[in-house]
């Protein structure tokens, strides 16, 4: 089960970094283009919707990494018992609340493709593609703060926390700032 997780937030992050490197494509296609006195019709909207997948790809496998903005000026002041039972309730919270994005996000998928929603710029785009990464990418993030939720309830200490202690002993507080 392990490396089924994993690799489902490797592959996450891989979509986010093909989400990344399509918008410089899409930018550096613009640019060649204007040489030629052309235009690529909907770079603006397609550049936006790869945005939107980019952060939404990345938030599992960054959640995990523990590079995502974590504020422990509580936790970090706690003992071991008291800071395992707090990481359990902030966990569950987070689990909420993407839970509850994940939803939403998927019924607004499931609206824009029922409507037959299409982009109102250049392009046509039909909107329920785009929207697509946003129910998948924060239902990847559900499963990375469920698998941590169950990582602690076991007695684990965080691998968020794990990654963060093993960059400040290699020296890179590159995160941390």
């Amino acid at each position: 089960m392990r490396r089924a997780l994993d690799a489902l937030y490797a592959a996450s992050a891989g979509l986010a970094a093909l989400s990344l490197f399509s918008i410089f494509v899409v930018m550096m296609s613009q640019v060649a283009l204007r040489e030629t006195n052309r235009q690529f019709a909907g770079a603006d909207d397609l550049s936006a919707y790869l945005c939107v997948a980019t952060t939404f790809f990345a938030l599992g496998a960054t959640f995990k990494r523990g590079e995502l903005i974590r504020v422990g000026m509580v936790l970090d002041r706690l003992g071991p018992g008291a800071r395992r039972v707090m990481e359990l309730l902030v966990l569950a919270m987070a689990a909420l609340l993407v839970g509850y994005i994940a939803f939403w996000t998927a019924q607004d998928v499931i609206f824009s493709w029922e409507i037959e929603e299409v982009a109102q710029g250049t392009v046509p785009f039909q909107l329920w593609i785009p929207k697509l990464a946003m129910p998948l990418g924060s239902g990847i993030l559900l499963i990375a703060i469920v698998d941590e939720f169950v990582a602690v309830l076991k007695g684990a200490i965080p691998t968020y926390v794990r990654a963060a202690e093993e960059r400040a002993a290699a020296g890179d507080f590159s995160a941390e700032v």
